[in-house]
């Protein structure tokens, strides 16, 4: 049985099929808006940490130096390049036994300071723990229930409890430190310790997790070599 003609009634004309120009336009402008809104807030980014640096560096070189005295314009970068170099240089002279040997004596000096020695211990604490390629703080990412059973938010993975801190609590599990971080600012959050077994640890990079947190949930984890991450399981409360 072969199939007739459509009915008339119940085909759309064409014209009514085809976008008008108002949802053209309003296509191409949410395009375009999707394509320079991220070029635009990353160049301002990087435009003013530029000059952030630039301000910071340059008050501390002669003026004979800098290139904007021989220049009829400003040479934006020029402090950033120095400190770039700067601070390679200062790695380099510390590597060597001449060059520790003055970082003890500085920090010697500073320990015996009240207010300045607790304010370089704790700031020096800080940027070896996250510039560390042997530590294991924040590159694993996680869930908890929070704030209410049922609940999960992501948390980043920090280290195990300090035997301090561990019995002091009253659960003898192993306790495990957790930042979790605020949507859409992951820099603000909160920090918490919890035990291990209420922690679900996820196979996504932090950076896949940030994004996830940054964008609300709009912007998921992507694929592995062309399939899906796996689903971590969720575990059954008893």
């Amino acid at each position: 049985m072969t199939a007739g003609p459509p009915d008339p009634r119940f085909v759309l004309p064409t014209e009514l099929l085809r976008p008008t120009w108002g949802a053209r336009l309003r296509r191409y402008f949410l395009t375009g808006l999707v394509i320079a809104a991220p070029l635009a807030i990353t160049a301002s980014v990087t435009w003013w940490f530029i000059n952030f640096i630039d301000g910071l560096v340059k008050p501390l070189i002669p003026n004979s130096y800098l290139p904007d005295a021989y220049l009829p314009y400003p040479v934006p970068g020029f402090g950033l390049v120095i400190a770039l170099v700067g601070l390679t240089l200062l790695g380099f002279l510390t590597a060597n036994l001449v060059g520790r040997s003055l970082i003890r004596a500085g920090e010697a000096i500073l320990g015996r300071m009240p207010v300045v020695r607790s304010l370089y211990k704790g700031v020096k604490q800080v940027f070896e723990t996250i510039f560390s390629q042997s530590g294991t703080s924040f590159r694993k990412v996680g869930m908890v229930q929070f704030p209410q059973p049922g609940m999960w938010s992501i948390v980043f993975i920090a280290q195990e409890a300090a035997p301090e801190i561990a019995g002091r609590l009253p659960d003898s599990e192993e306790q495990i430190g957790v930042f979790l971080p605020c949507t859409p600012n992951p820099t603000t959050g909160f920090f918490f310790y919890l035990p291990r077994r209420e922690i679900v640890e996820l196979s996504i990079t932090v950076e896949d997790g940030a994004k996830l947190i940054m964008s609300a949930g709009l912007i998921q984890p992507g694929e592995q070599n062309g399939k899906p991450k796996p689903e971590a399981k969720l575990p059954v409360n008893a």
